[in-house]
Formats: structure tokens, C-alpha cells, sequence
């Protein structure tokens, strides 16, 4: 198999970014090279999410356009790998139907065969592999860190999700969960470190479930325990997780949180509704009431940490009034930041099959604004509430508007910009708050 030119292109969550390492370093250590220009590439792969609608739908209008690229390359291989491969199947390969050309279908657990696929469709074969495994797939692999800022890194830690909310593809598509030996967590972490990394976000689709069952050389490890083996590596190196279930978030794992300075302030607690009727409908496997408790848990065992969430409007059968809870709860938590989505029905799910997506698309996109607009407010107020604190900010780089100034996080999340002064990537600076706005904070560096 000749050296091929592979450019990857990843859309969707944090896990797939951190995936899209993976299959950069199979791909190089058969001899391939990655490249930053679709232009440049005789192979192009999308690594896709199908949380929603929209995400399909950008795929597949990039696909449409990565076509034009046939005519100049005749020999272009294009595959689509990820969520998407993995829900839609063959599907994808109906040429005919579809309107393009796609050579392959790779899901999320085969990317250790993306060499021999690359040769099936070489040949003219359409390569698929979707299979979903058992085990951790990837755990002795290192990941290239190309998408990577030298700063910052991602460790997935876990795969899979067996909570099956009833708006979610993720186990249909990414399947049972399974956790990765903690020893091998913890090399990666190391190496990271040494390689002048500075912070490492542990991920996985439930990421507070990980539990290690105690084979091979690791003792049996949960969550809290991982988190602290983490953050013994030193104290410079800064730990974030993402994304955290309500259910799963444990008073222990806030304790350990307290213990260790360098595990940052910072919870992303999705919560979807604030209603627990829509919540029993979304089968989210906890209440308003029972949401409200960790946070109040957060609070005083945290106080002061960072709070973003997930919102979900117009779920199957949503009400004013139901609606009306959501608003009132985030007005109660005063999130820092959410992520925020009209709900979107997708094919295989429990609600697809069981229940009417009966909310009319303009009170949809109504709420949404409504949750937009709330939002914004809440960030602006959590920001004034910092003007005139000092965080320890780790530069990850230029601000992106200006080269005389730098940007960062502070351990609540928050990214903050402040004057330059010959700061590099990777340091800790300590930053006085003067300003903000609703996106970020404005500071003077004080040391």
C-alpha cells in the first residue's frame, strides 16, 4: 500500500476530536501522513456525531461538496467514520440515493482497520466495518495530538453509555460502557505532562460512571478514585472531566474534587428540563428536585465552582408550564454557561418509537430563544460577580481578536483576556478581573 495523504475532518463532541487522534495515529503509524488541507488529501475522512439533525445535515452537505474534489482527484478515497457511520450503515453506500460517491463506512470501535478498508476500496470494494465492541478499543494506542494547542489535551477514559435517554442515539451508536484500565489512564496523563501539556480533560459519554472492575495490574478503581490518581501526577498539571450524569455525580467525587487544588472548579451537570415530568419522559433517571440537591451538593462542598449545563426545548408533550420549569430553574442555578438545543427527533430512539414529536417547530425555536436570551443574562451576571477577583489563568494562546493580548482559562472555565507580556503557552498567570462581557472576562496580569 502506497503513503497516502489523509485529512481528517471532525464534527460533534469533545470524544470525537479525541477519536479523531486516534485514527490520526493508526493512520501514521501505518505509514500515511496527515495533512490541515482537504486539497492536499488522496484520502478524506468526516468523523461524524448524530446527536441531531443539523449535525447529519452538515455532514451530508460537506460530502455533496467534497465531490468536486473527484474531478481533480479521480482516485479520492472519501469515508465517513464516527456516530453517523455507525446509525446510518450501508445507507450511506446507495450512491444512487444519497447523490454522491462514499468509498467508506467506518463506526466508532473499527478505526484499528482503517488500513486494510483502505486497501478493500482501492480495490473498488465498499469498505464497512461498524461492528461494536465489548471492550475498550483503543487503550494501547497514543493518540496524535494534531488538533491539540500543546496546552491542553483530552484523555478518553471510558466508551459507551447504557443510560438510554429517550432523545439519545448514543447507545445505539457507541454501545455498552466499558472503562479503560486506570494504569493506562495515568501513563497517558504522565507522558502528556512531560511533554509540556498543562491540563487534560478526561472524557467519556458518562464520564462519572467509569468504574475499573480490578483485572489485569490496576486494583478496582470508580470515578473519585481515578480523579485523585490523576492529580497526584503534579501539582502543575490541571484535570477537567466532561460530561458528568446527575445521577452518577457522587459526593465523594465532590469531596476528592476539594482535596486537590489542581482538579478545577468546574462541573458541566446536563439537566435538559427543568420539569420532572419531561425529565421521566426523557427517562433521565432523576428529578427537578434530585437535580437540585447535587447542585446545592456543589455549592457547599465547591463553593464557587463553575456550572454549565445542558437544555433541551420542546420535548415530546412539553407544556407552557412544563417549559416555564426549565426557565425557573435556571434562574434558581444561575448556570455560567449551557448549551442549548431545540429537540430534534432521531430515528432508533425509545422516544422516535414510542412517542409523538408533537411540539410545533415555531414553539420549539420560540423556547429556545426564550433559553437563549435567559442565558445570556445569567452569563453576563456570573461574569460581573468576578470583575475584581483574581484567578490563576493558564495561557493557551493569542486572543484571537487581538496579538497583544492572550487568552485563557480560569478553573471555573471561563476564558480570560488580558494584555500580553511576553506570557507563553502553558503558564499560570495570576489575572486581576476589570471587565467582561456575557462570552468572557477582561483582566491585567499581576505577576
Amino acid at each position: 500500500m502506497s503513503k497516502k495523504k489523509v485529512y481528517i475532518e471532525t464534527y460533534g463532541c469533545q470524544m470525537n476530536f479525541s477519536d479523531s487522534e486516534i485514527v490520526a495515529a493508526v493512520m501514521t503509524e501505518h505509514s500515511h501522513e496527515t495533512v490541515s488541507d482537504s486539497r492536499d488529501a488522496d484520502v478524506v475522512f468526516l468523523n461524524t456525531c448524530s446527536i441531531r439533525e443539523h449535525a447529519e445535515q452538515r455532514v451530508l452537505n460537506r460530502l455533496k461538496e467534497l465531490q468536486h474534489l473527484r474531478k481533480k482527484k479521480p482516485h479520492l478515497i472519501i469515508g465517513v467514520l464516527g456516530c453517523m457511520a455507525e446509525r446510518l450503515k450501508e445507507s450511506l453506500l446507495e450512491e444512487q440515493e444519497m447523490g454522491m460517491r462514499i468509498d467508506m463506512v467506518v463506526g466508532p470501535d473499527a478505526y484499528r482497520d482503517l488500513p486494510q478498508l483502505m486497501l478493500d476500496a482501492e480495490s473498488g470494494q465498499k469498505a464497512v466495518n461498524i461492528m461494536l465492541s465489548a471492550e475498550e478499543t483503543y487503550a494501547d494506542i497514543t493518540p496524535v495530538r494534531y488538533a491539540a494547542n500543546g496546552v491542553s489535551a483530552f484523555i478518553s477514559i471510558m466508551r459507551g453509555c447504557e443510560n438510554f435517554c429517550a432523545y439519545c442515539v448514543v447507545p445505539f451508536t457507541r454501545g455498552k460502557e466499558r472503562s479503560r484500565n486506570p494504569s493506562s489512564i495515568f501513563d497517558e496523563a504522565k507522558n502528556l505532562f512531560e511533554q509540556g501539556f498543562r491540563e487534560v480533560t478526561l472524557l467519556g459519554q458518562n464520564v462519572n460512571s467509569y468504574k475499573w472492575d480490578g483485572s489485569g495490574n490496576s486494583p478496582a478503581m470508580t470515578f473519585p478514585g481515578l480523579i485523585g490518581l490523576i492529580a497526584g501526577i503534579s501539582p502543575l498539571l490541571r484535570i477537567r472531566f466532561a460530561t458528568s450524569h446527575p445521577k452518577d455525580l457522587s459526593d465523594e467525587l465532590l469531596r476528592v474534587m476539594a482535596k486537590h487544588p489542581n482538579v478545577c472548579r468546574s462541573v458541566h451537570l446536563p439537566v435538559q428540563s427543568g420539569s420532572s415530568s419531561v425529565l421521566k419522559r426523557m427517562n433521565r433517571k432523576y428529578t427537578r428536585e434530585t437535580y437540585m440537591q447535587r447542585i446545592e451538593a456543589i455549592r457547599e462542598i465547591l463553593p464557587g465552582c463553575g456550572l454549565s449545563t445542558d437544555i433541551i426545548t420542546g420535548f415530546c408533550g412539553e407544556t407552557e408550564e412544563e417549559f416555564q420549569d426549565t426557565l425557573s430553574l435556571m434562574q434558581w442555578a444561575s448556570f455560567d454557561f449551557s448549551y442549548m438545543f431545540k429537540y430534534s427527533e432521531r430515528p432508533g430512539t425509545l422516544a422516535a418509537k414510542r412517542m409523538n414529536d408533537d411540539v410545533p417547530e415555531a414553539v420549539k425555536t420560540s423556547r429556545l430563544e426564550k433559553v437563549i436570551k435567559l442565558q445570556q443574562q445569567l452569563s453576563l451576571d456570573s461574569n460581573r460577580r468576578d470583575v475584581g477577583k483574581h484567578f490563576e489563568v493558564l495561557v493557551e494562546g493569542f486572543s484571537k481578536r487581538s496579538k497583544e493580548h492572550v487568552s485563557g482559562r480560569n478553573p471555573e472555565n471561563k476564558v480570560v483576556i488580558f494584555p500580553d507580556r511576553g506570557f507563553k503557552p502553558g503558564e499560570y498567570v495570576m489575572v486581576r478581573i476589570t471587565g467582561c462581557s456575557s462570552a468572557t472576562l477582561k483582566g491585567e496580569a499581576l505577576t
